[in-house]
């Protein structure tokens, strides 16, 4: 057994760890070496000595994320075990079975048992991007997890200098982890998703390169797209507008602050499409582009970015979502489709649906609520660590 720095706990603050929490504050902390560093792995003990967990420390407010709940060696083969637990979990699912789709989450967070560690796959690349240096330092025994278990992998990219811890992050570059000289690859990269083309590019586009956690709520909107004039605000590279172009809408405007988003929305569309002239994107202030518009829309799809990543700006965000629904509610028709959503952790699910309910009594508008939505099966939450579910959408029927 090898033996890993100790932690010891206040006593009665063990009681969170027994209902299999994998976060530890640091006001939970009684002792610690005086030694550690970041990321380093460590074992945690409650007041008596009996063993609780292992994780990584950060000398920060969420002091050690826990990955394991049994006293074991953090080797290559620990790692190995639970990326092959990841891909059996993707396997129960449809996600893995569907022809049409060759690109999703392969390790979400805390939800499969890795905190501090995102992993996309996109037809053979994978995508690494650790938000813990603790997850950083092992990214070596994970990589040989991905060599031996991913058939016809073409490469490993780590994009994680974006979300590690700034100061540790200015000694990281984004780089490749590895190349198969067999197998070739391009950037934008293509990929499928429920038989749709997207254009990837992991090296320069934002996240790891696309947004799978709305795979199947795109799906849903081309249920209701057909014959729709359709706004997608907040576009990135065209998710929600390819799909509702791919069922027959009217009309498609995407809109994003970005150039370079536009710029890649439209190449999806000329390659799903090629040349047509039912869509028309816009490099704008979505906001701007909302109250200087007097086109109403029958269906809008309001998927902003995070507006709150800590509790402090909660209020603000709570703020933002309810100027932004209210104009996307001003220009919406008459019997009109909202599809609505957050990504901000901090603003939970009935805060949001608050948030949506003043906005609407703002602008005097009935709504019903058709489907509350979520992420993806493949960014699972486990049942311990409720805040993994970070997504949250409605879609509302407005008269």
């Amino acid at each position: 057994m090898s033996s890993y720095s100790k932690i010891i706990l206040q006593s009665g603050k063990e009681v969170a760890i027994k209902r299999l929490h994998p976060w530890i504050f640091s006001g939970a902390i009684a002792k610690k070496d005086n030694n550690l560093k970041d990321g380093d792995t460590v074992e945690v003990f409650d007041k008596k000595g009996d063993y609780l967990c292992t994780g990584h420390f950060y000398d920060g407010s969420i002091s050690i994320k826990i990955f394991s709940y049994e006293q074991s060696d953090i080797n290559e083969d620990f790692w190995l075990n639970k990326l092959e637990n990841t891909i059996k979990v993707r396997q129960s699912t449809p996600i893995l079975n569907k022809q049409a789709t060759n690109c999703y989450r392969l390790i979400h967070g805390e939800g499969d048992g890795f905190p501090g560690l995102i992993v996309d796959y996109y037809d053979g690349v994978v995508v690494f991007q650790a938000h813990s240096i603790g997850m950083w330092r092992e990214k070596e025994k994970i990589v040989a997890g991905f060599k031996k278990l991913i058939p016809n992998l073409k490469a490993i990219y780590d994009k994680s200098y974006e979300t590690l811890p700034e100061n540790f992050a200015k000694n990281v570059k984004n780089d490749y982890l590895y190349k198969n000289p067999e197998q070739s690859f391009s950037i934008p990269h293509p990929v499928l998703e429920n038989g749709h083309t997207f254009l990837i590019d992991w090296e320069t586009g934002q996240k790891t390169g696309f947004f799978l956690d709305q795979r199947d709520n795109r799906d849903l909107l081309a249920q209701y797209a057909k014959g729709k004039k359709v706004l997608n605000a907040f576009c990135y590279s065209g998710g929600f507008s390819i799909y509702a172009i791919k069922s027959q809408a009217e009309l498609v405007h995407s809109v994003d602050v970005s150039k370079k988003a536009i710029e890649l929305v439209n190449q999806n569309v000329e390659t799903n499409f090629g040349a047509i002239d039912n869509h028309e994107a816009f490099a704008e202030d979505v906001m701007g582009f909302l109250k200087r518009n007097d086109q109403f829309y029958d269906l809008i799809i309001l998927d902003p970015p995070a507006y709150a990543k800590s509790i402090a700006k909660r209020h603000n965000a709570v703020q933002g979502y309810k100027r932004l629904n209210i104009e996307g509610l001003r220009r919406l028709a008459k019997g009109g489709i909202l599809f609505t959503f957050s990504c901000s952790q901090v603003v939970d699910r009935q805060l949001f649906q608050d948030t949506i309910v003043s906005a609407a009594l703002e602008v005097g508008r009935s709504v019903r609520i058709l489907h509350h939505l979520t992420q993806g099966a493949d960014h699972p939450v486990s049942l311990f660590h409720p805040e993994g579910s970070y997504l949250k959408g409605l879609v509302l029927s407005v008269d």
